[in-house]
């Protein structure tokens, strides 16, 4: 069950914020629900903004990557706002986030995910049954 943006966060539910399916077709309205449900949650301003780039790079890489689509569940757990997306693509680890800005090391891609890693409390990278489970946290305060 998701639980109500419109009324305050009461840690009674599973803490699902928001939970679907997204196309390239839905990375615009993606990157607003996220914002709402992240400002509901209690995510500072000054970090929403980076929280919102963070998954919106994961999951244009689920797209352009990974067959053009993925799945997106964002949770409050306790003092973390976490969003979790997986795809149907041939998966990855967390070996190709390049530890040098990309571009200076002479990659030629990986700045979504080196930016991720940057400005996330936590990043984690999985398989999955079928492609590849990222998952990426900020706390709350």
């Amino acid at each position: 069950m998701l639980a109500d943006p419109r009324r305050p966060f009461d840690g009674e539910s599973d803490g699902r914020l928001l939970d679907r399916d997204f196309t390239a077709r839905d990375l615009p309205l993606l990157r607003v629900l996220v914002e709402e449900r992240a400002a509901w949650a209690g995510l500072a301003e000054a970090r929403r903004g980076d929280f919102v780039l963070a998954v919106d790079e994961i999951a244009t890489n689920a797209i352009e990557h990974a067959g053009g689509r993925g799945h997106l569940l964002l949770r409050r757990i306790g003092n973390e706002l976490e969003c979790t997306i997986s795809d149907r693509g041939p998966g990855f680890s967390d070996a190709v986030i390049p530890d040098v800005l990309p571009g200076l090391d002479g990659a030629p891609s990986g700045r979504g995910l080196w930016l991720t890693r940057l400005v996330s409390d936590r990043l984690a990278v999985s398989a999955g049954t079928v492609g590849a489970v990222v998952t990426l946290a900020m706390r709350l305060r």
